[in-house]
């Protein structure tokens, strides 16, 4: 059975899929992004800014799921620009707990909005 994970705490888009999806002991969460989920404005400038933005709400989507950072098993984050690499992975450390889960990281040619980063994470739910 599928459930579907929603929180104010997090960012909500105005587009069609779900904040998160359990299926078994499992939570795939959307594509998150830095924008407020209050305001619904974008958070920062910096790929380290949005960075932190973008945990903040993937962090919020996966307490309303039942889990939390340390049970993240795959993220996968896409950037606009990997020349931003090294500050990504700076803000990235900062906010994952270790041992770091499996991640993929691409370079995309644009998002749906003007942003420097999108994040989605598999999390079990213990």
């Amino acid at each position: 059975m599928v459930q579907h994970v929603s929180t104010d705490a997090g960012y909500d888009s105005e587009f069609p899929f779900s904040q998160g999806v359990i299926h078994g002991d499992t939570v795939y969460t959307a594509g998150q992004i830095p924008k407020d989920p209050e305001t619904r404005e974008i958070v920062g400038e910096t790929i380290g800014e949005q960075t932190h933005a973008t945990f903040d709400n993937l962090e919020a989507v996966l307490e309303a799921a039942g889990t939390s950072l340390e049970n993240v098993v795959k993220t996968t984050a896409f950037l606009t620009d990997m020349d931003d690499i090294e500050e990504f992975n700076r803000t990235y450390r900062e906010r994952m707990p270790e041992p770091y889960p499996g991640r993929s990281t691409v370079e995309v040619a644009d998002l749906a909005i003007d942003i420097t980063v999108e994040i989605e994470m598999i999390a079990a739910i213990e």
